[in-house]
């Protein structure tokens, strides 16, 4: 056999590089990394093996690149963390050294080894799982991205602040945007405030502003009164199609000037409603769209008291933040005291947390089971600056604050905290488990009376006579499950889109081609809303402009030569990506989610998963069985 056919054969054969990171010390004060890479030496395939402080950094992919170029290693195996955090970083570092980027295998030996596993038995549970990303390694095929072409349009749903801010930032970069919105109004909860804290400009004043730009901006189409109703497709080539209904009797009832004075569509904000930008259709109609990527902005719901829960729906003297903001924007008295309806408020309380940072066992969960254990981000502000309206014109108002925690969250909300105490307004706070109690007030001239155990007073009793309760409600998931099973989204135990990763892919979801902004993730201040916005406005800025995106290949394929056409995996499919074509099953590799799903099913193992075959499943399991026991082995001399 001449040389060359030596030297062809040995290139193709595999030889695996291990790296196993110690992470800072979060792997290493609990795996003895120095065993696990004597183990790799041993591993069949393995041609370098070695440590790093920090895989991640610079040095540590350097360290890869250099092994590769040097022809010491063609696969790679990297111990470390989960792989949503750095798989994407060390494939690019294959990449970059010049061989294909999906000959590597990732093994979490942190999240599933030493955060849950402590001395001998966490070192050897690394290193069968290293066993066995070693001889997968060794026998996945290089793959290619799968190319796709994708349309220069966007879709917006939602029509509150993050979703116009989403909208103009895309058509700003010359996308063609359509942003639909289920209600007539612009402006989400924006809408129901008076102003904006600390900087005490006026909700109205932006939305009009947002507004005005959106409705003059030749690339954005509005619809409004509409929702998405049916999409197929992918990434790049979304088919939405979008039906717009006449005014319900839900819209009558909530903005009553419809049947009574109906306002003229505009530009002009109306106050605690938003901006009525075209009129309400008078027939239902649909329109097909055919988008890019899809920017879902479809806000968060106020949280509903329980009748009862602090005296609310039980007394009329309690009510809620936002219903007070709107009664203190109408208010003209500038007496000693505060009137609403005619009454002097002599004493009112403002109870912190209502429907927010709720306690398992303490607090009664939603008809989903949920708690919302959030905490809200903008309540504490909400009250205080409320208060420090109230004591600014009426002084001989006592105000009570009851509360577990105060968090002014945000730049310049810590001052307002300060304002507020500096007007002499008075501070209870209570444990969790001593929910205060409102009732009636039977001889005092008050209305009600809030009994409250003082956690600063021994949990001492108090009782506090107050003529109004205030309850600061929090931010909850917006209801929007049909969106969610329409579009095949995620969210997270609380309810909110669950994006990919909170710090690496912050406004991407688990859909290609979809991506979050503002509170239908998580609770957010208006300008955390809009940043999100931005955000998912340049993340689909990047991909539609080009023409075409690169999908990761790790999806399905049908063998139809095995293929009886059985329909089991087009039942099984929770995205309905396979159909059945003359020659047998077919699955777009651009559609397919990779989750395996049909794979399993298959009655005829007609279906394979690239980098998750059986034969491969099977080769790592055999290896993490044959070194499990590696380190018992190397202590007892055998």
């Amino acid at each position: 056999m001449n040389n060359d056919k030596l030297d062809s054969e040995h290139e193709n054969e595999p030889r695996v590089g291990v790296f196993v990171c110690h992470c800072g010390g979060n792997i290493s004060n609990t795996v003895d990394v120095e065993q696990v890479v004597v183990a790799a030496h041993d591993m069949p395939g393995v041609a370098f093996a070695q440590r790093y402080m920090f895989m991640c950094s610079d040095p540590g992919q350097d360290l890869i690149i250099e092994n590769i170029k040097k022809g010491t290693i063609n696969r790679v195996v990297v111990a470390a963390c989960a792989p949503s955090l750095h798989e994407i970083t060390f494939r690019n570092a294959l990449a970059r050294a010049g061989i294909n980027p999906y000959l590597y295998v990732h093994a979490n030996i942190r999240e599933q080894v030493s955060y849950v596993h402590t001395g001998k038995e966490a070192t050897e549970k690394a290193i069968a799982m290293v066993a066995a990303a070693v001889a997968k390694a060794k026998m996945i095929p290089p793959l290619e991205a799968i190319t796709v072409q994708v349309t220069d349009h966007a879709t917006v749903i939602g029509g509150g602040i993050a979703g116009m801010k989403a909208a103009l930032d895309l058509a700003r970069r010359g996308l063609r945007v359509s942003l639909i919105e289920k209600t007539p109004f612009l402006g989400g909860y924006t809408a129901k405030l008076h102003k904006l804290y600390p900087t005490g400009e006026k909700a109205g004043d932006l939305l009009s502003w947002f507004a005005e730009r959106l409705l003059s901006h030749p690339k954005i189409d509005l619809y409004t009164c509409a929702e998405a109703i049916s999409q197929e497709g992918y990434i790049g080539n979304f088919k939405l199609t979008v039906e717009r209904c006449p005014l319900s009797p839900e819209h009558y009832e909530q903005y009553p000037w419809f049947r009574d004075e109906r306002p003229s569509p505009g530009k002009e904000f109306i106050p605690f409603t938003g901006v009525l930008p075209v009129e309400p259709p008078k027939e239902t109609e649909k329109i097909e769209l055919t988008t890019g990527a899809l920017v879902i902005a479809t806000g968060f719901s106020l949280y509903k008291p329980r009748h009862g829960e602090y005296g609310y729906d039980e007394f009329p003297e309690v009510t809620t933040l936002i219903d007070l903001i709107k009664i203190l924007s109408e208010e003209k008295n500038n007496g000693k005291c505060l009137e609403i309806g005619g009454r002097k408020i002599k004493s009112m309380a403002m109870v912190h947390c209502v429907g927010s940072r709720q306690v398992p066992g303490i607090h009664e969960p939603d008809e989903k089971g949920r708690l919302n254990e959030n905490c809200s981000r903008t309540c504490c502000t909400g009250l205080l600056q409320a208060t420090v309206d109230i004591k600014t014109r009426h002084p001989e108002t006592e105000i009570f604050h009851i509360y577990r925690d105060i968090r002014t969250y945000g730049k310049g909300h810590e001052e307002i905290y300060s304002r507020a105490s500096a007007l002499n307004a008075r501070f209870i706070r209570f444990k969790t488990e001593n929910t205060p109690r409102v009732e009636k007030n039977d001889g005092d001239g008050y209305a009600l009376s809030v009994f409250v155990k003082d956690s600063l007073l021994n949990d001492e009793e108090l009782e506090v006579p107050v003529d109004l309760v205030v309850l600061a409600t929090g931010m909850t998931p917006g209801k929007i499950d049909s969106l969610i099973n329409l579009l095949k989204i995620q969210c997270g135990v609380d309810g909110f889109l669950l994006e990919v990763h909170p710090k690496l892919r912050p406004v991407e979801l688990f859909t290609a081609g979809i991506y979050v902004a503002g509170t239908c993730q998580a609770p957010m201040d208006v300008n955390e809303a809009t940043a999100a916005a931005s955000a998912a406005a340049a993340k689909v800025s990047i991909i539609l402009p080009s023409g075409k995106v690169e999908l990761e290949p790790f999806v399905s394929k049908v063998d139809q030569s095995k293929c009886a056409s059985c329909l089991t995996c087009v039942r099984a499919c929770p995205f309905g990506v396979p159909v059945i074509l003359e020659s047998g099953a077919y699955i777009n590799p651009a559609a397919c989610y990779g989750c395996g799903t049909c794979v399993s099913v298959c009655p005829g193992n007609a279906i394979s998963l690239a980098h998750y075959d059986t034969v491969e499943l099977n080769a790592m399991v055999d290896a993490a069985i044959e070194f499990g026991h590696y380190g018992a082995k190397s202590n007892n001399g055998s």
